[in-house]
């Protein structure tokens, strides 16, 4: 599927993107909140700034994505892997990441306040400036 015909089916309403192959794409500032992304594939893609709150994104693979100042707020990224993405100054307020795969993923004054981390993998992470889920900032 190209992004324009996502992006053209998600402004019709559809929001079932469920294991859609998104690989490289330039999706800086999109909205897709709400969207079905369960294991989608968007690894090395651009999403930064993007409105992604409330997407399901269980078990996506987002390997080395951009996600710099995205709203991943009350996200599901449950079991994503997130190895070396972008993710410093993005909103993850309330983002399930349960047993999600953070290996050398950037953080960097990222928003994970109420977040669930359980079991999240995050060897080599960088945590600096970020808001933790019990509202202390990493240093």
């Amino acid at each position: 599927m190209s992004i324009d015909e996502l992006l053209l089916r998600y402004k019709s309403g559809e929001r079932n993107f469920k294991g859609v192959n998104l690989i490289g794409s330039y999706l800086n500032g999109v909205n897709l909140s709400g969207a079905n992304l369960h294991g989608a594939t968007i690894c090395e893609a651009d999403l930064s700034q993007a409105n992604l709150m409330g997407a399901d994104l269980t078990e996506a693979s987002l390997v080395g994505a951009n996600l710099s100042g995205a709203d991943l707020s009350g996200a599901n990224l449950s079991g994503a892997k997130l190895y070396e993405a972008k993710l410093t100054g993005a909103v993850l307020k309330k983002a399930e990441l349960k047993m999600a795969h953070l290996i050398d993923a950037d953080l960097t004054a990222a928003e994970l306040l109420e977040a669930n981390l359980y079991g999240a993998y995050t060897i080599g992470a960088t945590w600096d400036g970020a808001i933790m889920p019990d509202g202390n900032i990493y240093k």
